[in-house]
Parts: C-alpha cells; sequence; structure tokens
C-alpha cells in the first residue's frame, strides 16, 4: 500500500501537492507514508481521482476495496455489512476530526433514497454542498470543543455517569485490549470519544490488512456495550443542538442507524 501511495505522490509532484489536492498538511502524507502505512479510507478515492486512475483504489487499500480480478483476493463482504461499516465509518470520520476539504467533497457526493436514512443523508450532502470549509470547522469547534466545552460532549463516560474518565472508558480500554486493539499514537482523546467508537465499530465490521471481520457475535457484543447505552441520545442531541446545520443531517443519520443497528441485532438473537 505505501508503494501506491509512493507511486501517486511521484504522478502528482510530490507530497506538499498531493496534499494540496486533497486539503490536508503535507505533514499527513508524510505520516501516511512513514508512519501508518496506508492511507486513511476517506482519501482513497480522492487519491484515485488525482492521479487519473493510475493508482486504483484497490492499490491503496485492498482491505476496503478489493480487486476483483486478484485471484487471491479475500472473500467478499456481504453487501449489507460493507453498508453498515461505510455508514460507522462516516459518522466516525465526521465527529472524531475537524472537517476538511477532502471531507466536505466526500459528504457533496452522498446519495441518498427515499428512506428516512436516506432522506438525512441526501440533507447532509445538499449542506455541505453550501458550506465552507471555514464555516464547517467553526462548526465543529463550537459542538465539540468550545470553550471551556462545546454544546456536545461526545464521550460514553460523560453520557453514561455524568463524568469523564469513568467505569465505561475502562471497560472499553479492557475490551479494547482483548480485541487486540490499542489507543493510536498521538491521540491524547479518550477512547471513548463517539468518533472512535464508530471507527472501530467499521473496522469490526470490514477488517483490515491484518485482521479479518470479526463475527457477529463480537460485533453485537462490542455495540451493546459501548454503543447502543447512549448513542441514540448522543445523536439526538447533535441533531437539536442549536449551532448543529451541516452536523444537524449527521445526528438524524446516527440516530435513525443506531435504532437500525438495535433491531437487527435483536432479530439476529
Amino acid at each position: 500500500m505505501t508503494e501506491a501511495l509512493t507511486k501517486a505522490i511521484a504522478i502528482v509532484g510530490g507530497q506538499t501537492q498531493l496534499a494540496r489536492l486533497l486539503g490536508v498538511k503535507q505533514a499527513n502524507v508524510w505520516h501516511w507514508l512513514n508512519k501508518a502505512g496506508r492511507v486513511p479510507g476517506e482519501y482513497v478515492l480522492a487519491i484515485e481521482k488525482a492521479t487519473g486512475g493510475q493508482v486504483r483504489r484497490h492499490d491503496l487499500r485492498p482491505d476496503l476495496y478489493p480487486d476483483p480480478q486478484a485471484t487471491d483476493a479475500a472473500p467478499a463482504i456481504p453487501e449489507e455489512d460493507l453498508w453498515r461499516a461505510h455508514i460507522y465509518a462516516l459518522l466516525g470520520r465526521c465527529l472524531a476530526r475537524r472537517p476538511d476539504s477532502a471531507l466536505l467533497t466526500a459528504l457533496a457526493q452522498l446519495k441518498g433514497d427515499e428512506t428516512p436514512l436516506g432522506q438525512a443523508l441526501a440533507q447532509l450532502a445538499e449542506r455541505a454542498r453550501n458550506t465552507s470549509l471555514e464555516r464547517a470547522q467553526d462548526e465543529y469547534d463550537v459542538l465539540f470543543i468550545g470553550l471551556p466545552r462545546g454544546e456536545i460532549v461526545p464521550y460514553a463516560s460523560y453520557y453514561r455517569t455524568g463524568f469523564l474518565y469513568e467505569r465505561p472508558l475502562a471497560k472499553l480500554r479492557a475490551d479494547m485490549l482483548k480485541l487486540g486493539f490499542a489507543r493510536a499514537d498521538g491521540v491524547y482523546e479518550p477512547e471513548d470519544h463517539m468518533g472512535a467508537l464508530c471507527e472501530l465499530m467499521a473496522l469490526l465490521i470490514r477488517g483490515d490488512e491484518t485482521r479479518g471481520p470479526a463475527e457477529l457475535a463480537t460485533q453485537e457484543r462490542f455495540f451493546g456495550q459501548h454503543i447502543a447505552p447512549w448513542a441514540e441520545r448522543f445523536f439526538a442531541d447533535l441533531e437539536q443542538a442549536p449551532s448543529a446545520k451541516l452536523y444537524q443531517p449527521l445526528g438524524m443519520i446516527g440516530r435513525i442507524f443506531v435504532t437500525i443497528e438495535r433491531q437487527a441485532f435483536a432479530l439476529a438473537a
């Protein structure tokens, strides 16, 4: 995967140029190449486009976009599970970090349908198309960072106990250790951030280059213990937050999707 990124860098004319095209800093590109060893999923399609298709999505992230022509490709993830992973990844990326131009571009391209969830996705796409990067970043800061804190405190411990760094975080850390996960280098926020939990749930569903998808029972257990007890309240609060403009339909997406997940797990039991 680093070979594909190296090729992309050469095609566009260097790390700085690739960073500019993606709306990130050169240091981000350097980190993907030299530390992370992979490109974050939300930038894969943008790099494919920036290189005119010379670097393909399955070259950059075969774990997310398997090569259909590869004879040794891993078994395809069922379509419904791939859809679940995409929604979790969308929620995780939007919540875990400030938006950048690549995220706004990706959001603007979302497609909806006539279902409540599809309508919420369409609303998010429309608002992304009509929101500047500066306004989106300012909204994120007001909602989730703020002084002394944002309108929404996106941590399980806070929602479940009223305080940060409480038992829900300790239980999460123990379960992450059992699953073979650890806090990423350079990340100092508590791991029970809703964005991080959604990203981890996406990883459990689809796997990555080092591990396959987790069993459904493992997914259900993680969801039931760390997401279900507070997610619907959190997303409803986001949907109704006074400063939520771009993020208002994201709250709707999260609320509807978590309800769907809860019902699906109940039916599968």
